[in-house]
């Protein structure tokens, strides 16, 4: 072995490893070299699980004893990962729809923008009871333009349809 194969010897183990899983179980209809050329998403859900590495999500403090509360974990992490990308992508395939587009953290205009930025524009908005009266506070024109472009049943949780 040369000097140039043992140095890309070194450098595989070194490598980082991911977890591919499949529910093909038969290794003769899908080999481990088939799956890992077939498989598309990897980038898109790392991207989805990069909020971990944030120290404001203080992933470091998340103590789980059991191998079945990890398994929790991560089915729950995977379904919410799931259901915020579904969510993004209703609201983009809206704006494209519509020929719309909405501003981004730089104040000009998209029509893809992140669900987590829209979720940013929401955060000081507040359900208010008083006397059982129930009203939104905080719900600027801005924010209201912006709920336009999701379903009823989200509008109704502020209280517009």
């Amino acid at each position: 072995m040369g000097l140039r194969e043992s140095k890309i010897e070194l450098e595989k183990k070194r490598a980082g490893r991911f977890i591919l899983a499949t529910n093909v179980l038969d290794r003769m209809e899908l080999t481990k070299e088939e799956m890992l050329s077939k498989y598309k998403g990897q980038q898109s859900v790392e991207r989805g699980f990069r909020f971990l590495k944030d120290p404001l999500f203080l992933t470091d403090s998340v103590f789980l004893k059991s191998p079945h509360r990890i398994e929790a974990l991560g089915l729950i992490m995977g379904l919410c990962l799931l259901v915020y990308t579904l969510g993004q992508r209703q609201l983009r395939q809206t704006l494209s729809r519509t020929k719309s587009h909405v501003k981004n953290q730089l104040g000009r205009p998209t029509n893809r923008p992140t669900l987590r930025w829209i979720f940013q524009c929401f955060q000081s908005i507040h359900l208010l009871i008083n006397s059982g009266v129930k009203s939104i506070s905080n719900l600027t024109d801005e924010r209201l333009e912006l709920l336009k472009f999701f379903p009823p049943s989200c509008q109704r949780y502020y209280l517009l349809s």
